[in-house]
């Protein structure tokens, strides 16, 4: 994958804590980050957002960012790091709704806005935008187990366990299931929303020789079709999400048919807004925006049409197409890529 951050922040799987201080600008508040995962496309485009939507809004004195590999005692952490550091405000990403409560709510009392993006938490007190993750499930679910004729097996590739918008996603994909009585799961499996695990865990499956009829992934989606092609294996319908890599393989792999659900990395740019808006006086009516997918499918000369409309070999194969959200990013395609925030 081509990397898109800094050496500083790309030391994926670091013991330490790798916070990345950007700078002074000419900007009044100082955002605190806080993210769990490196090495993911997503996760990637996530930070890139939240930089470029920062340098955008010229608002952005320093962003303080804690972005490594770890759990949820880690991200607690780095929580109260930022918390010490008296940044105004702080964007996080979850690992653990349960794991970090304690940390929002210390935030919170200290003045610090709290936002969550990508995936929900249980501090009230927190603000969150998040992508619809129950309906981006159950979008993809309900169209793939059309796509196999309401009967047969699917391979269940999940996201990470215990992180609440695998949890959602897991509700969508039961609610779809629930609709097609004669779907059954062959396998499920937790891909940690990493590359190279979801790659191992198709190519160990499709060892065994059973017969699937379909697979749903949770947005790790590309390498699964690497693995069927390398493989010679059937070509089964897919589900993944809007990564560049898998709506260009949508268009190009001969006898693939499947759908990319969006599920834009550029919610974190939306985090960013979100956050000064607060900090700005302008607080939302409600604690919860959701962002609503789309599904853009293969199958039909509409979706075809859509599908060649959206697709961007320039981006790296793992960030998702969907670089920007109406209303709530300012940033251009450059600044984002770029992925610089204010002061470097």
């Amino acid at each position: 994958m081509k990397k898109q951050l800094t050496a500083a922040s790309l030391l994926a799987g670091a013991a330490l804590l790798a916070t990345v201080g950007v700078s002074a600008g000419a900007g009044k508040y100082t955002i605190g980050i806080s993210n769990t995962v490196q090495g993911n496309g997503w996760r990637e485009e996530m930070i890139c957002a939240m930089k470029a939507q920062a340098l955008a809004s010229g608002e952005v004195a320093k962003l303080n960012i804690a972005h490594r590999n770890t759990d949820a005692a880690g991200q607690l952490e780095d929580i109260r790091n930022l918390i010490s550091a008296k940044v105004n405000a702080i964007v996080v990403n979850p690992a653990d709704p349960a794991g970090i409560k304690a940390g929002l709510e210390e935030a919170t009392k200290a003045g610090i806005v709290v936002v969550a993006v990508d995936q929900a938490v249980t501090e009230p007190s927190a603000y969150i935008i998040s992508n619809n993750q129950e309906e981006y499930a159950y979008l993809g679910a309900k169209w793939l187990f059309q796509q196999m004729g309401g009967k047969g097996e699917v391979f269940y590739m999940r996201g990470a366990a215990g992180a609440s918008a695998d949890s959602d996603r897991d509700k969508g994909f039961k609610k779809a299931l629930a609709e097609f009585p004669n779907v059954k799961v062959a396998q499920e499996v937790f891909t940690g929303w990493q590359q190279d695990q979801a790659k191992q865990q198709i190519l160990s499956f499709l060892a065994t020789g059973t017969p699937i009829n379909g697979i749903w992934t949770s947005g790790i989606d590309n390498v699964i079709v690497d693995a069927l092609v390398e493989q010679q294996a059937p070509m089964v319908p897919v589900v993944g999400a809007d990564n560049a890599g898998f709506v260009g393989q949508l268009s190009s792999v001969k006898g693939l048919v499947g759908a990319a659900v969006t599920n834009p990395g550029s919610i974190g740019g939306a985090g960013i807004t979100l956050a000064l808006q607060i900090l700005d006086g302008k607080k939302p009516a409600q604690q919860t925006v959701l962002v609503q997918p789309q599904l853009w499918e293969n199958a039909t000369e509409e979706g075809k049409a859509k599908l060649k409309s959206v697709v961007d070999p320039s981006l790296s194969p793992e960030w998702p197409v969907s670089i920007s959200i109406p209303d709530w990013t300012t940033y251009t395609k450059e600044q984002i890529v770029a992925c610089k925030g204010p002061g470097e």
